[in-house]
């Protein structure tokens, strides 16, 4: 990517239980507005980098129990925008009967791509790259 933006930084998984809702922060980041498809909601914060998401009825689209979801200890987050594209990568492990399990494997992660139009928001080409925990 040609004159890409770049962010490193913290974040937390929340998950509610209720609602099915699995929400990720990047910590410090100051929240301007989101971009709403399917099942995911995208947050940009006010330098308009990808800083957040959410996922709604999350166990279906990560075919996992809810409990698997609850117990998430950490993990990480990626977001890319390139050229107009938002692709975000999630890899996270979750507490299973007291032992640490990697929720998709090793060498595997959960990788959506927004190919929605953007409509209003105008985003640079940039990366967001964050350790996270629950």
């Amino acid at each position: 990517m040609k004159n890409k933006k770049y962010l490193t930084g913290k974040g937390k998984f929340i998950y509610d239980y209720k609602h099915d809702i699995l929400t990720f922060r990047t910590k410090g980041r100051e929240y301007k507005n989101s971009i709403e498809f399917q099942n995911f909601v995208v947050d940009i914060d006010k330098e308009n980098f990808v800083t957040g998401m959410r996922v709604f009825d999350a166990s279906k689209v990560f075919n996992m129990e809810r409990y698997s979801l609850r117990n998430i200890m950490d993990g990480e987050f990626r977001a890319k925008v390139e050229e107009g594209v938002i692709t975000i990568t999630l890899n996270f492990a979750s507490r299973i009967r007291n032992r640490i399990i990697p929720i998709f494997g090793h060498k595997q992660n959960f990788t959506q791509q927004i190919t929605t139009s953007l409509g209003r928001h105008h985003l640079a080409d940039s990366l967001v790259e964050c350790a996270a925990s629950s």
